[in-house]
């Protein structure tokens, strides 16, 4: 009940009706207004604002044996109202008050991330009882059973396959952007989705001991390791209070007044330093929401500003998440690219896996007519088979082709392990018994990876890859952007266990990453950042920063502005103390009273919060080059700023020379790269650019 009240008190209005009956009470004494002690309006903000203070003050110095600088402050307000200093005792208490309300305000996190995690838990599964199907609820599942898992359904426990083939998306335990083929005696996870081909499958593992539910368990685990940071105020509480006091009591002995001695405690109440981290956070904050980025947390810009370890997933992040064609191979003398693509497109038209339809709809942009397959089979996990006006068609792996009683050349298999060190999904193409080709398909790196790994470097910050993907692909792409530390084929506890070895060395690290299984990482890490547009719920729910354009360019900003904020809060921090100091010297030669010490106390909290709120506004260009065409009101100044265009294979419409190219993609419409270009805001891009 008693709890019920104080957090009724502390609350938003009550903060705000407190105020104005402290605002009264000043408006009262400057004017000099007679009013009876026992009816001066600082008593409602005392009432207020200060028995939670008094509350909070005696349960931390009873039950947790801590001295606080709630201690501090209530002994300050308790001796005011000892000599009827009653604004100077509504004063302190109101600072606090507000100083609590803006610190909870920008520490509090989404807490459903977990809720979305448990929601993901399969309820059902179908179960195999004397030969026939069974729907039964996943907690009647037991070891050994044989469950049917149909295309589309998710997997209800974790097993090994003992019939069929299939893909399956494990995107949610991996992060692997491409579905995985699957085969008899391949294990399959807990939450993963069956894409294809029905299997049957016998139950490895259940309840707790599923992947999905160790995933759950490692969130939950990860979460409770994050521990509050405590106000520097309370830190310090230790030696303020009794520096207070003894500094009071001296004052008193000395010069025997104990107006001078109170007011010592009133200008000693540590509340600009109370405001000066809060403050700071709130408006840096705000400057990074205006840029698309939403940070959850105090801490997090905190720790962010000793950042010495940034960890990156790969698929989503370093890279668009999205298959693309990247190369089409003839090995036939006579088959042209365009026919390759075409009888291939053809072939895969009524297949539903992801790699065909990046084929299909490739040609497609192409302006490639394509043609209905005829007797077309899909065999899941393994390819195609289809009969076109080129012939008999088979489309996917090695071991696909060779049960086919199709050889696979030595020149396939070149190209094929060319391929695979580049990080690319193959599929091998046959006619009438005999390969002709390779079609291979690559996630996108994003164009300002490589810049942004750099500008980090610059920054002395190490970056690592962790991934699910295979080792080679992981190597491949981050031998692309710059990254030197490479590690592949991880499981979410794996990437937790990275994690933890950075950390015993000594390093601050950040992850970022995008997906279901980079919960648990993410909430492990010192501090974590989630790609807000394509990625997970859960994920953006577990970092404590969200990118909401996946813009990893503005990773740097992020680290410049964590670094000025954490610069502004020691400023204010040391402001506040060279405030009070003077006003301490002040009180004990007595040219200050509680009145008058109350204002100054109130200047410095002032000038501490103005001073932090010009972060919303700091300006950080070097870190943020955004593209404006049509500027109005700016002249005579450079724009320079990334921009992302296409230029005919032959033809460029502007000069590159002494331009660093920044990243290049082969597009069906030519080249599309990206540069730093710069040139005067009067002008408009389009003359620069052929968009």
């Amino acid at each position: 009940m008693i709890n019920q009240v104080m957090e009724f008190l502390e609350g938003l209005k009550m903060t705000i009706i407190s105020g104005v009956f402290l605002l009264i009470s000043a408006i009262i004494m400057i004017f000099g207004v007679d009013v009876p002690v026992y009816l001066n309006p600082a008593w409602i903000t005392v009432i207020i604002s200060g028995l939670p203070l008094l509350y909070l003050a005696i349960t931390r110095l009873i039950f947790e044996k801590w001295v606080s600088s709630a201690l501090l402050i209530t002994i300050a307000m308790i001796a005011s109202l000892s000599i009827g200093e009653l604004f100077a005792a509504g004063e302190v208490a109101w600072i606090m008050a507000l100083g609590a309300l803006l610190e909870d305000w920008t520490v509090e996190r989404a807490k459903k991330g977990l809720k979305n995690l448990i929601n993901l838990t399969p309820q059902k599964g179908r179960k195999i009882i004397n030969g026939k199907e069974e729907i039964v609820d996943v907690d009647e599942i037991k070891l050994n059973d044989t469950l049917r898992i149909l295309p589309g359904e998710t997997i209800p426990v974790d097993g090994v396959i003992i019939d069929g083939n299939t893909s399956v998306d494990q995107s949610v335990m991996t992060g692997e952007s491409l579905p995985i083929d699957k085969k008899e005696k391949d294990k399959v996870f807990c939450g993963t989705m069956n894409l294809y081909g029905s299997i049957d499958i016998k139950a490895t593992s259940i309840g707790e001991d599923s992947s999905l539910q160790k995933l759950i368990n490692l969130v939950k685990e990860a979460d409770n390791k994050q521990a509050p940071t405590q106000r520097i105020a309370d830190k310090w509480a230790t030696w303020l209070v009794p520096v207070a006091l003894l500094i009071a009591i001296g004052a008193w002995i000395i010069t025997g007044d104990v107006v001078r001695a109170i007011t010592v405690l009133v200008v000693f109440c540590p509340c600009a330093l109370i405001l000066a981290t809060p403050t700071a956070i709130m408006a840096a904050i705000g400057q990074a929401t205006k840029h698309g980025v939403i940070i959850k947390s105090g801490e997090a810009l905190e720790v962010l500003g000793g950042l010495s370890t940034l960890i990156f997933d790969k698929t989503g992040t370093l890279t668009y998440g999205k298959l693309e064609v990247s190369d089409i191979i003839p090995t036939e003398i006579n088959l042209s690219k365009e026919d390759l693509l075409k009888l291939t497109a053809s072939s895969e038209l009524k297949s539903e896996h992801p790699l065909a339809k990046s084929i299909v709809s490739y040609a497609k942009d192409k302006n490639i007519e394509l043609e209905n397959p005829k007797d077309f089979k899909m065999y899941p996990g393994k390819g195609i088979l289809a009969s076109t006006s080129y012939g008999k068609i088979l489309a996917g792996n090695a071991e696909f082709l060779s049960e086919n009683n199709i050889k696979v050349t030595s020149e396939i298999n070149t190209l094929l392990e060319m391929l695979r060190n580049e990080g690319k999904a193959s599929i091998i193409i046959a006619k009438d018994s005999q390969t002709i080709g390779i079609i291979a398909l690559s996630d996108v790196i994003r164009e300002d990876a490589s810049r942004i790994i750099n500008r980090l470097h610059d920054m002395e910050i190490n970056t690592v890859l962790l991934t699910g993907d295979h080792k080679k692909t992981a190597d491949y792409f981050a031998d692309k952007v710059g990254i030197k530390e490479v590690h592949g084929n991880l499981l979410p506890e794996d990437k937790l266990n990275w994690i933890e070895k950075l950390k015993v060395e000594n390093n601050k690290v950040c992850m970022i990453g995008d997906g279901v299984n980079d919960a648990p990482a993410l909430k492990r890490a010192d501090v974590s950042i989630a790609m807000g547009g394509i990625g997970s719920d859960i994920a953006i729910d577990s970092a404590d920063i969200t990118l909401l354009g996946d813009d990893i360019g503005k990773i740097p900003y992020l680290k410049k502005i964590s670094n000025t904020t954490l610069f502004t809060i020691k400023f204010n921090i040391g402001l506040s103390l060279v405030i009070n100091a003077i006003a301490i010297v002040c009180s004990v030669l007595g040219l200050l009273n509680p009145v008058t010490g109350a204002l100054v106390h109130n200047a410095g909290s002032c000038l501490v919060v103005i001073n932090a709120a010009l972060l919303y506004d700091r300006k950080f260009d070097k870190d943020l080059k955004e593209i404006n065409k049509t500027p109005e009101k700016t002249v005579n100044n450079e724009l320079e700023h990334i921009h992302m265009h296409y230029h005919d294979d032959i033809e460029h419409s502007h000069s590159h020379d002494n331009v660093e190219i920044l990243n290049e993609i082969k597009t069906e419409k030519g080249i599309k790269h990206s540069h730093i270009h710069k040139h005067s805001y009067s002008r408009a891009c389009e003359k620069y650019h052929n968009i």
